[in-house]
């Protein structure tokens, strides 16, 4: 396996280019954050993952955590010291308040951070990844103690935290959760229950473990109004800040995983364990969102991040991988880059990983200007933009992210389908993505079903009238540039084909909306691809780099020329309504004749 590279360059084009990053750090309490300075900053965090944590990779994927015969779990050798140094180096709280140790840094640069150490390690990265989950929780929610017992800690690193939703029963049906609270007279409660899928929910590389459980309270309603949130300690901790005693939760076993084998994914037994409650009784959807809202954009990001690894591994296999003649060239045989299939795949996946760059940083710059942003309507249209913006990003971002580690395995041949390459590793990893924090059907569902209608669809159309400006801008750019601007405008009169039909259905049958959810879901993922590698090709010639500027638009012009027009093809699934999916039985769906019934 290669050395991992952190792709600054990249990074930077797109946060100076692309995104509008320096308007960013003009906003109140972003002062610091100038572009020069993340950029600074940025190169530092690319080289401490490279250098620290991306070598723990396929080792820690060929060791994997382990559970201890007394009921404790190690992760694979080098995580640990990996992961003092990171807390050591400040890396986790950059984004995080300075009112409780953190940088105060944009969330933009968060997510910058987020990626690089997900392409060093993904499995490593997830514990890092889910406390700022539980932060967001705690920052929104926690009572003033609360906040001042456990968030200078976790901000630092010190002490990590997870979100325990999950049980055998109750999968992406949070309401169907069983676990227990009992309210004890001192305040705290007593929590009973088992929580599946719980990624570190025990590991030994921080002495405190701030588990975040959803409850029932006695009496509380069914299904998911009925749900709670309860802060669980590993360890209860004293007033003095100390750690006491070790509190009732334990792991029964691990799960035998098809991927991110670093990472201990755990079943956690509740046994009359301590929980304080966060916000008050029956809130427990609500921050649950908090924390789920967070780690979406975040998933997104590992699918670019993993595929960012895969990529740049099989570019230096096709370079080395010398096999055949290819047409033209002269000698014994070629290297396997200069064959047509090979380049396409190749310029797949480049031009893929700057498209999902590119709609990673918008997101998270409109997540910034929704909190920091000093004119109230602006933070209010940059929230409706956020929450477009992140059920695509999420699943169009681990989407791709399956999509690239399958090509950079296929550049390897058959030596990619062998473990020690590390090219399968990536395929391993990723897959999970698309399932976790929201399967990716549920992201579909949530734009079509809350994002689609908000301001009765004006929301909606007007995102999509701005993506639509950068027409003139194409047109003014040169007849290079031709081709983009006219499979653009071909695939935005489809994708507003396609929101006019959803607006316009939902209203009467929305079973109907949702069957085509994922279809149409994938058409903004390509239409916001390709408008925003349009706006990176039309910025770049102002560079002054004439390479950087011709790179830009051949990205741009072969996602608009090969990859675009998928866009259109989708239109049919997305508006083709319920009729033929529900039309066979489950036994006609296996081939057999639907039983007689007599």
């Amino acid at each position: 396996m290669i050395r991992y590279q952190p792709p600054i360059a990249d990074i930077a084009f797109a946060l100076e280019h692309v995104v509008g990053y320096p308007e960013i750090a003009n906003l109140p309490g972003f002062e610091h954050a100038d572009l020069d300075t993340v950029v600074e900053l940025i190169e530092q965090c690319g080289e401490f993952m490279a250098e620290v944590v991306a070598p723990t990779n396929q080792s820690g994927d060929s060791e994997g955590a382990r559970r201890q015969p007394d009921g404790s779990v190690m992760t694979p050798t080098g995580f640990t010291e990996a992961y003092h140094q990171y807390v050591e180096a400040g890396w986790g709280s950059v984004p995080l308040p300075e009112e409780f140790g953190g940088g105060g840094f944009p969330r933009t640069v968060g997510l910058i951070i987020q990626e690089m150490m997900t392409s060093a390690n993904m499995a490593f990265a997830l514990c890092p990844l889910l406390t700022q989950g539980a932060i967001e929780a705690l920052l929104h929610y926690g009572d003033e103690d609360q906040k001042k017992r456990y968030l200078p800690r976790m901000v630092s690193g010190e002490w990590t935290g997870t979100m325990n939703l999950t049980e055998p029963q109750a999968g992406s049906d949070v309401g169907a959760l069983t676990t227990r609270a009992v309210p004890r007279p001192d305040g705290s409660y007593a929590l009973t229950g088992q929580k599946i899928f719980i990624t570190f929910g025990d590991h030994d590389m921080a002495e405190q473990i701030v588990h975040l459980v959803l409850a029932r309270t006695p009496g509380a309603p069914a299904g998911t109004k009925g749900i709670s949130c309860f802060l669980v300690p590993k360890f209860l901790v004293n007033d003095d800040g100390s750690l006491g005693e070790r509190n009732g939760v334990h792991t029964l076993s691990l799960e035998h995983k098809m991927g991110i084998h670093g990472a201990p994914t755990c079943v956690l037994s509740y046994e009359d364990a301590t929980g304080y409650l966060l916000g008050g009784e029956n809130l427990g959807m609500r921050i649950m969102f908090v924390m789920m809202n967070s780690a979406r954009l975040s998933v997104g990001m590992q699918g670019l991040a993993v595929a960012e690894r895969a990529y740049q591994q099989s570019l230096a296999y096709a370079q080395e991988r010398r096999q055949g003649l290819a047409i033209g060239a002269t000698g014994v045989d070629s290297a396997i880059i200069e064959f047509p299939d090979v380049r396409r795949m190749l310029l797949t996946q480049r031009s893929s990983l700057a498209a999902l760059r590119y709609l990673m940083l918008l997101d998270a710059s409109y997540v910034d200007r929704s909190t920091n942003d000093p004119d109230p309507a602006a933070r209010a249209r940059a929230n409706e933009i956020v929450g477009i913006l992140t059920p695509i990003c999420k699943s169009f971002g681990s989407d791709l992210g399956n999509e690239l580690t399958s090509l950079a395995l296929q550049v390897h041949g058959g030596m990619g389908y062998i473990e020690e390459t590390g090219a399968a590793q990536h395929l391993r990893d990723v897959r999970i993505a698309a399932i976790y924090e929201g399967t990716n059907g549920i992201q579909a569902a949530d734009l079509v079903g809350r994002k689609l209608g908000v301001r009765g669809g004006a929301s909606v159309r007007e995102l999509l009238a701005t993506m639509r400006e950068i027409s003139a801008e194409l047109a003014g750019a040169g007849p290079e540039f031709d081709t983009i601007r006219e499979e653009l405008g071909r695939q935005f009169d489809a994708l507003e084909q396609a929101t006019e039909w959803m607006l316009r259905t939902g209203q009467t049958d929305p079973n109907a909306v949702l069957a085509g959810s994922t279809p149409y879901l994938r058409m903004w993922g390509l239409c916001t691809g390709g408008w925003l590698l349009a706006r990176a090709a039309v910025a770049a010639p102002a560079t002054g780099d004439t390479a950087l500027a011709d790179s830009q638009l051949v990205l741009a012009r072969f996602w608009a020329e090969q990859v675009l027009p998928q866009c259109t093809g989708l239109l049919g699934a997305a508006i083709a309504g319920t009729r033929d999916l529900f039309a066979l039985d489950a036994h006609q769906l296996a081939g057999q004749a639907s039983p007689v019934r007599r």
